[in-house]
């Protein structure tokens, strides 16, 4: 069995090896235990040290797990889950290379551009026309930017620390992951199979790696050789790819936090996801071939004319801000799927107002969430202080890693609600509200979520003096 688990692995990277092959640094990597390196220091470090045994045993177990699943499935889930074992072994090399060289922090962002490479294929996956497996696309390539914990530096580098940066690149990956297993719970147990191997994969996975062996970051070699970017490609190679997830160069200033600079920057852009979000896709109906002029629809250039206008809503522009040092405003944001607010603390509130078809992450605890007219809205939040608010929605997915005392859906259709087990004592107040779930883990760590539906309905009988009111619950024949 672990014969057969190693082959597949070794084709899952066979585009990587080809990269390698062509001068990528630090020479083929094989996934096999004690692989082949270009170099014979490389041979020896994969084969001795305790750090690298253990790895291979991460991607022997759990990326194997993943591909059985995914092979079960096939089409896009499995391309994007050999992606996610070429990653891994991507790292692999490099924790073998970090072993053998100097820290070099100017230099970083090419020291980790196989890993980069691979991980914008994944969010290539995801662009343009949704396919139906789009949550299982979206899973595996927002759950990559966990493999960024080897880029940390020490404590002002501008991210978290390797352990919490694992399981923080997780919650946003856990969205789309929790999805799959909602749709495919009572459908298909191949689905729920891969989405429970993709977060062991990482929880206890690559979290209980990075514990045992680099909890304070990867440590370099102080006598080793210094470290060079990977070489370019040929001459001839296609057109660039869009900018890198790693950056060394400091990132534009944006309204959602304050202008960061060096590894800060780099990790910024990396937990957003939105590397390709510049590019235009060319869909079926804007080709010459697929036209319908003659059957007296709407022309291919009147879409295309319409497709190029910017997403605003109508009752004024996007705006994701901090006001007053107090109050977070993120208003009429329309399809945009990684919207972070990571500078917060328990006093400030979030207001999330006119948002259409987006996906906002709240990393850190604040006093008071708040949407209000929002459709096809999904928030991933870790604590608030006071209440979280729901008012005036369609379609709001909530999903709460924390803890919430209240939680209060007034004049919506549609929510559903995820809680963890911290969060079990939340009290739900609804009102004038349709269509509301709440998911709840099972009674196992490995069990599936189980759905509430909250009562919409009520009976009301006068009785002795005073209307006793209780919840009307359906059931089927």
């Amino acid at each position: 069995m672990e014969e057969d688990l190693v082959k597949r692995l070794e084709a899952a990277v066979t585009r990587l090896e080809g990269i390698s092959s062509n001068g990528g640094g630090g020479g083929v990597v094989s996934l096999s235990r004690g692989g082949d390196f270009s170099s014979g220091a490389g041979t020896d470090v994969a084969s001795s040290d305790p750090s690298i045994l253990a790895y291979e045993d991460l991607i022997s177990q759990c990326v194997g797990r993943a591909l059985t699943a995914a092979e079960k499935i096939g089409g896009p889930v499995l391309d994007v889950t050999k992606i996610v074992a070429e990653a891994f072994a991507s790292q692999k090399e490099l924790l073998v290379r970090i072993k053998q060289t100097q820290p070099d922090l100017a230099g970083l962002a090419g020291f980790l551009k196989p890993l980069n490479d691979v991980t914008m294929k994944a969010n290539a996956m995801t662009e343009g026309k949704r396919s139906d497996f789009f949550n299982h696309l979206k899973a595996a390539s927002d759950s990559l930017s966990a493999l960024a914990w080897i880029a940390f530096t020490g404590k002002d580098c501008g991210m978290s620390m390797p352990i919490a940066h694992v399981e923080e690149s997780w919650q946003m990956a856990e969205f789309y992951n929790n999805k799959v297993l909602v749709e495919y719970r009572n459908k298909d147990a191949d689905h729920v199979e891969w989405a429970k191997a993709l977060k062991e994969l990482y929880l206890p996975g690559l979290r209980e790696y990075v514990k045992s062996h680099y909890p304070l970051g990867p440590v370099w070699n102080a006598s080793g050789k210094p470290a060079s970017a990977p070489a370019k490609a040929p001459p001839g190679a296609p057109a660039p790819p869009p900018a890198p997830l790693f950056s060394s160069e400091s990132s534009k200033p944006s309204s959602s936090s304050n202008q960061k600079q060096g590894m800060s920057a780099v990790f910024q852009q990396l937990s957003s996801g939105a590397v390709t979000s510049g590019l235009r896709k060319v869909t079926d109906d804007m080709k010459t071939k697929n036209r319908a002029d003659r059957s007296g629809a709407v022309s291919a250039v009147e879409k295309e004319t319409r497709n190029s206008k910017p997403a605003f809503s109508k009752t004024g522009p996007p705006k994701m801000e901090l006001q007053m040092g107090r109050k977070w405003a993120v208003e009429n944001q329309i399809g945009k799927k990684d919207l972070v607010i990571s500078e917060c603390d328990s006093k400030q509130s979030v207001y999330i107002y006119g948002c259409k078809d987006s996906v906002l992450q709240i990393q850190g605890k604040v006093n008071n969430i708040t949407i209000d007219k929002c459709t096809k809205m999904g928030v991933v939040f870790t604590d608030v202080v006071a209440a979280f608010e729901i008012v005036n929605c369609t379609n709001v997915e909530v999903q709460c890693q924390g803890s919430a005392p209240t939680v209060s859906v007034d004049n919506t259709t549609g929510c559903q609600l995820y809680l963890n087990k911290d969060s079990l004592e939340t009290a739900i107040t609804t009102a004038k509200s349709s269509e509301i779930n709440v998911m709840v883990p099972g009674a196992t760590p490995d069990g599936d979520w189980v759905e509430h539906a909250l009562p919409q309905q009520y009976n009301h009988v006068f009785t002795e003096g005073k209307f006793e009111t209780t919840p009307v619950s359906h059931s089927g024949a």
